[in-house]
């Protein structure tokens, strides 16, 4: 197999940056889900809330994160600060410290994407000591953490799998739909259709990821990733759930780093499965 794509998303919800290469580590990819919008009590806000998150525009320099939106001027966060205020951090059921990045980045993010439910935006960033733990059922005696995404440092998904599922779409008169809808942060091609799920583990050059839970989908993947508009408002979410072998609809695969921190992991890089047959 091969690495097609790799990309990160800064800040969980807004649009991600395609990279040739990126560092590895216990988190995920540099950067990977490093920052979140958050409402006033910072609980975590998303696309599934805001959908017109998908309009804002995101760019890593040496020296800022950057926001762009056609109807504002950037917004520019600086990458080495940690003297920010601390506040309290909810993904899901998890509570974690994170850094506030201010009165300066909230306006823009009001004046970009308006409240939700009465309540303000802000930004913030995970903060450099803490460790939001991966749920250990999914582990294999392995302790895993993760920053900001939903609840794995890593997403693999396949091109023949997409593959399918867009024949499935067309067949029945839906618009094909792109990778991006389901915002991996690993692409392979040379697969079988949906064999990334019976992986144990994938091998590169110095690294290895494990395979540890099936993704389950949401209407984030109904939204197209430039507009924030839903074209086809169930689609393909209720394709792909009556395509999945379980309750619920699943596409792409969530892993942890097992091997290989600090490593450079590179577009076209030749990947290897592990299975537990061998």
């Amino acid at each position: 197999m091969r690495i097609t794509q790799l990309n990160i998303y800064p800040v969980k919800s807004l649009r991600g940056i395609a990279l040739e290469q990126a560092t590895l580590g216990p988190r995920g990819l540099a950067f990977d889900r490093h920052w979140m919008v958050v409402d006033d009590v910072g609980r975590f806000v998303t696309q599934r809330q805001l959908p017109r998150m998908a309009q804002v525009a995101v760019r890593l320099d040496a020296e800022a994160l950057v926001l762009e939106h056609p109807e504002v001027p950037p917004l520019r966060i600086a990458l080495a600060r940690d003297d920010q205020p601390r506040v309290t951090t909810h993904v899901w059921e998890d509570q974690c410290q994170g850094l506030d990045e201010g009165a300066e980045a909230a306006d823009w993010l009001g004046r970009v994407l308006g409240d939700w439910k009465g309540s303000g935006l802000r930004l913030v960033r995970f903060a450099p000591d803490q460790q939001r733990r991966v749920d250990p059922r999914y582990q294999q005696g392995e302790q895993a953490h993760t920053a900001y995404a939903d609840g794995f440092p890593f997403l693999v998904t396949a091109e023949s799998s997409l593959a399918v599922l867009n024949e499935v779409l067309v067949a029945k008169g839906e618009d094909a739909v792109p990778m991006a809808r389901f915002r991996p942060n690993i692409v392979v091609e040379g697969s079988a259709p949906f064999a990334e799920h019976g992986w144990d583990a994938l091998a590169g050059d110095g690294y290895r990821l494990g395979m540890r839970k099936p993704c389950q989908r949401c209407k984030i993947i109904t939204l197209d990733q430039q507009t924030g508009e839903a074209p086809a408002p169930k689609e393909p979410l209720r394709t792909l759930a009556g395509m999945s072998l379980a309750t619920g609809a699943y596409f792409g695969h969530n892993a942890t780093l097992l091997d290989g921190e600090d490593r450079t992991i590179r577009v076209g890089d030749t990947l290897e499965a592990e299975t537990s047959a061998g």
